[in-house]
């Protein structure tokens, strides 16, 4: 699935080679402008959920989900630049796998969490890590406008065994593989379907394998997962 505007339109549609069927109608893909794939009202997002990144950090496996929250309005569309604010010396991207919720969410059991899924996509969690240590928590890190960019589509998939990787001006960064999360996208829906409502739309992310960093202005970051195609945001200054 894909979202995407034509005009003053904003429709969605099946992708397919570089056009756009939606109901019927075909558009050229080089003629529309992708969108972000969901307008959530919430992002939850799990932490040091790659068991080779808590290894990397020198930190041991969390006993349950480490989460936090975007806001709605950090959420950006492939094409789309992230701004790097002037409050942060150092903004990092993180390469991750998003869930997004196709149908009302609450208390479900790991074992039925499928039904409950739309599909997933490409996300990244970009920090301003220096705020994040001075702070001593993340809400403000994880939360400048653009920090949450994601697509380019929506895609149904099998997310226990997918490769993930990031790339920065061409240069391969991240590499990794879904395996290696230690809650499972059904574990992470029950543990936040136990705490709060999730409803269309929203988008669950979950986690970055190692090889986070920097990303500096003028900078070119790619984020694959395997099947979902590539998700694609150039990084400029913030005024």
């Amino acid at each position: 699935m894909v979202r995407f505007r034509s005009g003053d339109e904003v429709l969605t549609g099946e992708a397919g080679g570089r056009s756009i069927d939606a109901g019927g109608r075909v558009y050229d893909l080089d003629e529309v402008e992708v969108l972000a794939p969901a307008e959530p009202t919430k992002v939850v997002c799990a932490g040091l959920n790659y068991a080779e990144h808590a290894k990397e950090l020198s930190m041991e496996q969390p006993k349950e989900p480490i989460i936090f929250l975007k806001p709605p309005t950090a959420v950006i569309g492939p094409g789309r630049y992230i701004v790097i604010p002037p409050s942060s010396s150092q903004v990092d991207y993180e390469g991750e796998m998003a869930v997004v919720i196709g149908k009302r969410c609450r208390n479900v059991s790991a074992k039925d969490a499928d039904d409950y899924i739309l599909g997933y996509t490409n996300f990244n969690d970009v920090t301003a890590r220096d705020l994040q240590r001075r702070d001593g928590q993340w809400t403000r890190a994880k939360s400048f406008d653009t920090f949450a960019p994601m697509g380019p589509y929506v895609v149904e998939a099998d997310p226990s065994s997918l490769k993930i990787k990031t790339w920065v001006n061409g240069s391969l960064r991240q590499s990794s593989d879904t395996s290696d999360l230690i809650f499972s996208v059904p574990e992470l829906i029950e543990f936040i379907s136990g705490i709060m409502t999730l409803l269309p739309g929203d988008v669950i992310a979950t986690g970055t394998p190692p090889g986070v960093g920097l990303l500096k202005a003028g900078d070119f970051v790619e984020v694959e997962v395997q099947g979902l195609s590539k998700l694609k945001n150039g990084v400029v200054s913030g005024i």
